[in-house]
């Protein structure tokens, strides 16, 4: 009997089609009247279905820029990225708009909450873009979830940090998305605060499956994800 042959290797093809985020070779560099600014230099990985990565490095590394870039809110220089398979650089920006509504899920540092709508209105905002009939029941149920069922009709103004941050959350999680971004989530909270948001946000992401990609300078928090790319001066080390 023959031994059986082994498969070949996948090409970077065919791993960057399989992949939920694929960021390939990408360079960000600006010029001003003093020259030029390299901001990413040659970044390069990939990241699962499911999987949970912490961005880590210094302030000025790279970071937040890589994130704008995966979310096609900003262009690289070189190289591309790939969002369930899609090139994100490939298509206009109206159907990168698209895309982030089906697919992208976000959270901030300082919160971005509409300060005109309630914590509902909030909530229901991108489930109303996407013409969702039970926007308002599926609002009320994640807001439920996050513990802020008390909560429904204040504005952020009267709402403490940290449940202007559930808000936050809520607004992310409700479209389910497939893939999570969030920068500094916790920067502007305090220390019980902020573990209560990262309990909240790591126990959405298991229920619902989300690729998270979470931007932080705290060890603590990025020791929590599955995987950590650590950015220095531009470059993944």
């Amino acid at each position: 009997m023959s031994e059986p042959s082994t498969p070949p290797p996948a090409s970077p093809q065919a791993v960057a089609a399989t992949a939920m985020i694929a960021v390939e070779h990408v360079f960000k560099s600006v010029t001003d009247s003093t020259g030029t600014l390299d901001i990413l230099r040659d970044i390069d990985f990939r990241l699962a279905a499911r999987e949970t990565v912490a961005i880590v490095g210094a302030s000025g590394s790279g970071k937040s820029s890589l994130l704008a870039i995966i979310a096609g809110l900003d262009c690289p220089t070189r190289g591309t990225v790939r969002l369930g398979g899609h090139d994100l650089f490939a298509i206009d920006e109206d159907a990168r708009a698209a895309l982030r509504a089906q697919q992208l899920g976000f959270v901030f540092q300082s919160f971005q909450l509409m300060g005109h709508l309630t914590a509902l209105e909030n909530v229901m905002l991108p489930l109303e873009l996407a013409n969702r009939r039970d926007a308002r029941q599926a609002a009320t149920e994640m807001l439920a979830r996050v513990g802020l069922s008390q909560r429904l009709r204040h504005y952020p103004r009267v709402l403490s940090g940290g449940e202007q941050q559930r808000v936050a959350l809520a607004r992310a999680f409700v479209v389910q998305p497939a893939v999570l971004l969030a920068d500094e989530p916790t920067g502007s909270l305090d220390f019980a605060t902020g573990e209560t948001i990262m309990q909240l946000m790591f126990a959405l992401n298991r229920e619902q499956g989300t690729t998270l990609v979470l931007v932080t300078h705290d060890r603590s928090i990025a020791d929590r994800c599955q995987r950590r790319i650590t950015i220095d001066a531009g470059r993944v080390l």
